[in-house]
């Protein structure tokens, strides 16, 4: 018996059958969001408190972190080109973009140092990816840091902007150490839209950064 119209469009609609007799589900080329987990916790428990503690008359008014910039120079690469792959190779690995390469502004002879030479890799996080990676690197490679005691509070600079040095890409767990052949160290920017640096390091603590206490010497 023939199908009617009607009957068709109820077949497409349908789900269709893989292996098995089981149903699956036909994608339509649309990614479902998935929550961020730091981004909530901002919005539901760090801007309260932000507001609490400094008094906006507008949760509007609370700082939040815009973007953070990752900055891996390899001066070395003047004499070992292969460096500035390998760097770019462990940013790509830890952030999940390919970074840009960072080229030399001017030549200077002391160094071997050309115009337009390879000098270091960056990249710049923002949004999910950003907030992502902050997650990770709180709870993952933060307590992998060798003889850690918290991280130093005094590297704002007075714009509101926090800069952090890394010694070891090898903190990072998306980094083989068995595979390391050169330990690279990179300079982290959180860049923020506080005023004043007291409410730039008051958001990143409330967002989980585990700053050195008062009485304790600080991990530079």
């Amino acid at each position: 018996m023939a199908k009617t119209k009607q009957d068709r469009k109820k077949d497409e609609a349908a789900p269709k059958k893989g292996k098995g007799g089981d149903s699956k589900q036909v994608s339509t080329g649309v990614e479902e969001k998935v929550p961020v987990r730091l981004k909530a916790v901002y919005n539901e428990k760090v801007v309260p408190e932000l507001v609490k503690k400094f008094g906006y008359k507008n949760k509007m008014q609370a700082p939040r972190l815009a973007k953070i910039s990752l900055n891996m120079g390899v001066g070395e690469a003047v004499n070992d080109s292969k460096l500035i792959d390998i760097a770019a190779k462990d940013m790509e690995a830890i952030i999940g973009q390919r970074p840009s390469i960072v080229k030399a502004r001017k030549s200077v002879s002391n160094f071997k140092l050309r115009e337009g030479m390879p000098i270091g890799v960056k990249a710049t996080l923002r949004n999910a990816r950003m907030y992502e990676f902050l997650d990770r690197f709180i709870n993952i490679s933060v307590p992998r840091i060798r003889d850690f005691k918290g991280l130093g509070d005094k590297s704002f600079d007075g714009r509101g902007n926090y800069t952090l040095g890394i010694k070891e890409q090898v903190i990072f767990p998306e980094i083989n150490v068995d595979n390391v052949t050169k330990v690279l160290g990179m300079d982290l920017t959180f860049v923020t839209t506080a005023k004043t640096d007291e409410e730039a390091l008051e958001l990143l603590k409330q967002l989980g950064m585990p700053f050195v206490k008062r009485d304790a010497p600080a991990n530079q």
